[in-house]
């Protein structure tokens, strides 16, 4: 453990601390594990300090505010946030680890995040100075019933900055204390939830799969008292924040409360679209900004039109990705659905080892017939789209007709973007739905590991047989792996290397170099992902406040598509049989 005892002096005054903060950091250093934050990203400028990032909070001054400013349980209505403060941890906080690549989009010079202050401010333990802290009102379906008010029961927004090349970036603290949205909750959030979503999150982003960011994990020294499975054993966790990173948390359902609650509310549906049209879309404002003609089938220009166009599109493609690489969220309502299509709220989610299409990692969901499957993502998106189009339509933003026709696009979106994906991951130039349905049937049938069957494929040469004498037939060693071929019967064998014959036809047929081929495969098929037995073992290490497997994870998981051949091979593996069976392992709930 490396200890940092830095002297706050003004720098804390001009953070805004309090000064019994500052007499406590003084006289108790803050510690930090060793080894987590040292990793070597690429260098990201220009960088400024803690006090000098530009924050420039839109969203409140350009929507309604709560006037209520007690911190206190209660339906809003007339606004689409209340301000709040993040409530502080009774004990010390500490730095787990941050991201180098994450804190030079918003602005931040890295080594700021190893700063005392750091810690602090993303623990909700002390203020940033230029942020407006709040905590967003919205609605939402939940597994496909209205569920009212929701809102961020756990997260209070710092504000907007703007960050490297003009981009603006919301930072959100996951578990930083109550607000009006709370419900029955403590607005707090456990360790083992914390690492998940913030492995998850920056290992999305290596994958190329639009995703929310994470800029650092801190935890907060006290205990939280969960129960895991709601079967009445609570036992008390190790607390932690998550400073959350996106262009802005703007959700389906931010639309939807308004629009459902009538009374004159569906007003705030324009104040929101305006909103992120001015800030986040402003090329929709223009016509033609959406790469269309310039005008809607039923008369001139409508910028609100575009706006649920840009949805459908974005979240077609987010879609088309999860479905690429194996990813099932879990809990898909509209309130965990963001405007700007990125994977948002990540709970129970996870990634599939044996490919099983009905796979669900969410035990709510089991037991609620796996409405959200990895089978059943793209209907569940498009169910989605059609709810915040008839948020829009209550706005009277948007006639019926315009509505249907964007959200035509979704299917036409997806499609293509999945088939583009498939292609490329087959390492094909043109997309064959005869071999790619074979071997999605040939990893069902046979529980092939659906990352490490994909990887395999690019490995198989095109011109060589897979003949090894004139009487024996043998898989490649690599897919072999990957399928499990040792425990296949001969008649299960017979049928992977007919489709293996197949494939390497239509290699030789397309007749693409297997080194640029094998190069281009690759760069489709990770090699490694945040698989569910590998977040448990980095959980398990840092309940016991060893960080150091969390660091390896980290390294492995950013950098997805490269071999890394020093590498522990535990990383690109399936689970071991006693994670299979281990609780709270496969399969999730909701509790964090």
């Amino acid at each position: 453990m490396r200890v940092h005892n830095r002297c706050l002096g003004s720098m804390g005054q001009k953070l805004g601390l309090p000064k019994t903060t500052t007499a406590l950091l003084l006289g108790s250093p803050l510690h930090r594990r060793s080894g987590i934050c040292s990793r070597n990203e690429r260098s990201l400028a220009p960088r400024a300090v803690l006090e000098a990032l530009q924050w420039d909070n839109k969203f409140i001054k350009e929507c309604p505010a709560d006037p209520e400013q007690q911190n206190s349980l209660r339906q809003v209505h007339n606004a689409l946030f209340s301000f709040v403060h993040p409530t502080p941890p009774a004990s010390e906080p500490y730095l787990i680890d941050f991201s180098t690549q994450m804190a030079g989009e918003i602005g931040l010079d890295p080594s700021e995040c190893e700063r005392p202050e750091f810690a602090l401010i993303m623990s909700g333990a002390a203020p940033m100075p230029g942020s407006k802290p709040y905590a967003q009102c919205y609605g939402g379906h939940q597994f496909g019933m209205w569920a009212g008010q929701l809102g961020d029961g756990r997260a209070i927004s710092l504000g907007e900055i703007v960050g490297r090349n003009g981009n603006r970036w919301e930072l959100q603290l996951k578990g930083a204390g109550k607000t009006p949205y709370s419900r029955r909750a403590d607005g707090r959030a456990v360790l083992r939830s914390s690492i998940r979503e913030y492995v998850a999150s920056e290992a999305m982003a290596a994958l190329g799969v639009p995703t929310t960011r994470a800029l650092s994990i801190v935890g907060t020294g006290e205990k939280v008292l969960r129960d895991m499975f709601y079967t009445g054993n609570a036992r008390f966790e190790p607390g932690a924040v998550v400073c959350r990173v996106a262009p802005s948390f703007v959700r389906f359902g931010t639309f939807q409360l308004p629009a459902q609650r009538g009374a004159g509310q569906e007003a705030l549906v324009k104040v929101v679209a305006d909103y992120v049209l001015r800030n986040h879309m402003p090329h929709l404002l223009k016509p033609g900004g959406d790469g269309s003609n310039g005008s809607s089938s039923n008369g001139p220009w409508n910028p609100y039109t575009a706006l649920l166009r840009e949805v459908c599109c974005s979240t077609a493609r987010l879609v088309a990705a999860w479905q690429s690489v194996g990813f099932t969220h879990g809990v898909l309502n509209t309130d965990n659905m963001s405007i700007h299509g990125l994977t948002i709220d990540y709970g129970p989610f996870g990634f599939m080892d044996q490919f099983d299409p009905y796979m669900t990692p969410n035990l709510t969901d089991l037991e609620g017939g796996k409405r959200y499957a990895f089978r059943n993502q793209p209907e569940i998106g498009q169910v989605n789209l059609v709810m915040l189009a008839n948020a829009l339509l209550a706005g009277e933003l948007m006639s019926k007709e315009e509505a249907e026709q964007q959200l035509l696009l979704y299917s036409q979106v997806l499609v293509e973007d999945y088939t583009d994906k498939m292609r490329a991951k087959l390492g094909l130039r043109t997309y064959n739905a005869k071999l790619s349905t074979e071997l999605m049937k040939l990893m069902y049938e046979d529980d092939a590991d659906f990352t490490n069957t994909f990887r395999a494929l690019g490995s198989i040469p095109a011109v060589s047989s897979i003949v090894t004498d004139e009487a024996t037939q043998k898989l490649p060693q690599s897919l072999a792996g990957a399928i499990g071929a040792q425990e296949l019967s001969e008649e299960r064998e017979a049928a992977w290397l007919q489709w293996l014959g197949a494939y390497q036809a239509r290699l030789r047929k397309e007749g693409v170099p297997d080194e640029e081929r094998m190069a281009a495969q690759n760069a489709a098929n990770p090699k490694f992902i945040p698989r569910q037995h590998l977040l448990q073992y980095a959980i398990d290490d840092a309940e016991n406040g060893d960080f150091s497997e969390l660091a390896r994870l980290m390294e492995v998981v950013t950098r997805p598509y490269d071999e890394q051949p020093t590498a522990d091979p535990k990383y690109s593996m399936p689970p071991p049989p006693e994670m299979l069976k281990r609780p709270g392992v496969q399969m999730l709930s909701c509790s964090s």
